[in-house]
């Protein structure tokens, strides 16, 4: 599970395609917003592009925001330190975060690392924006 992918340092192995940037999308699904990630979320500007867009959605009153993590390749413990800052930092400011549509390793990660206590955790995007109506 651990290993050096593509050069970066040791991080968390997800299956991946070769060097891949992340690629941020979001949209609107029923007064939640839906931040699809496509790719690695590493230490560098991959990180950092997601550490914008979240603080810019919660900055703009978007008070309801899911991450799909459904095409996350690989994450390093940079990225893990983005999703924690993001999840504390929305709270804080009277939003919720929750993750959808993470892989199997990738939910190993969490439940090792015990954020999987943290994070407000859904099987599917339609699971995660219907979990704000609760």
């Amino acid at each position: 599970m651990f290993g050096k992918v593509s050069g970066h340092p040791i991080g968390f192995l997800m299956p991946e395609r070769n060097t891949v940037a992340l690629k941020i999308t979001d949209r609107e699904v029923d007064g939640a917003y839906v931040v699809a990630l496509d790719g690695r979320i590493v230490l560098g500007e991959e990180s950092q592009a997601l550490r914008v867009k979240l603080k810019s959605l919660v900055a703009e009153g978007k008070k309801k925001v899911v991450l799909n993590m459904d095409n996350i390749k690989y994450i390093d413990s940079a990225g893990l330190g983005i999703l924690v800052a993001a999840h504390v930092s929305a709270k804080l400011q009277g939003a919720s975060l929750k993750l959808s549509n993470l892989g199997s390793k990738f939910r190993e990660v969490l439940q090792i690392t015990k954020l999987f206590t943290v994070f407000d955790v859904y099987n599917t995007e339609a699971a995660a924006v219907a979990g704000f109506s609760k």
